[in-house]
């Protein structure tokens, strides 16, 4: 039975890809990516010529069975994402799913450890990580009141994941149920522009207003 390597890619810093990244992408039969624009950079980075097949989050079940096929055709394939380690926020985890159901334990699925945004933001944030909850992103609508609710009655290190777009309403959510709580929100991590702010919500806030907001942002907030 062929193998399923699950690989960790830089989350912006390229240089951040590891060895034994490199080689498993050269040597699979197909890379299984988010946007192959975006892995296609890294992959023409690393003069890798590896063929790339499109899965994220919009794919239905006829590319699922293609990606069985290749399986069953004897063919090693690499799953990564757009950044990051696969399956943590990201699609990659609904095809883990699928093919372990139709698979079982004969298929092996071997990781390649790599960057992840929330590990990042976490080893320099200064609060415990002896117990923390990862909870992505925000729901843009629905459920979005009671994510929030969830998020301020939770007594440990919380983390979150937010866009540009969002970032200012999700500090004001959490301004508006816990002020005085500590976060540091990660802004752009390993990239040029990476910028770390502390404080509680309105403080971040502020900084943030005399700055610029693009980019992806981690936010951590810390233990109550």
């Amino acid at each position: 039975m062929p193998t399923l390597f699950v690989v960790g890619t830089p989350i912006g810093n390229l240089s951040d890809i590891s060895e034994r990244a490199r080689v498993t992408l050269a040597s699979v039969h197909t890379v299984l990516c988010e946007d192959t624009r975006v892995t296609g950079k890294l992959l023409f980075s690393y003069k890798i010529a590896t063929p790339m097949m499109s899965y994220h989050q919009h794919s239905g079940q006829t590319k699922t069975n293609k990606v069985i096929e290749l399986l069953e055709s004897g063919h090693d394939l690499a799953l990564v994402t757009d950044a990051g380690t696969p399956a943590i926020s990201d699609p990659g985890g609904k095809l883990i799913e699928e093919l372990l159901s139709h698979f079982g334990e004969e298929l092996k699925i071997i990781p390649i450890p790599g960057a992840s945004a929330v590990i990042t933001a976490l080893s320099i944030a200064g609060v415990s990580a002896d117990e923390f909850l990862f909870l992505g992103f925000p729901p843009h609508k629905k459920g979005r009141q009671t994510f929030f609710d969830r998020v301020a009655s939770v007594k440990s290190t919380v983390v979150l994941y937010e866009s540009t777009h969002r970032i200012f309403k999700t500090l004001d959510e959490i301004s508006t149920r816990t002020p005085d709580r500590h976060l540091i929100v990660c802004r752009e991590l390993t990239k040029l522009h990476e910028t770390t702010y502390r404080g509680t919500a309105q403080d971040v806030t502020e900084k943030l207003q005399s700055t610029s907001i693009k980019g992806e942002f981690v936010i951590v907030l810390g233990t109550l």
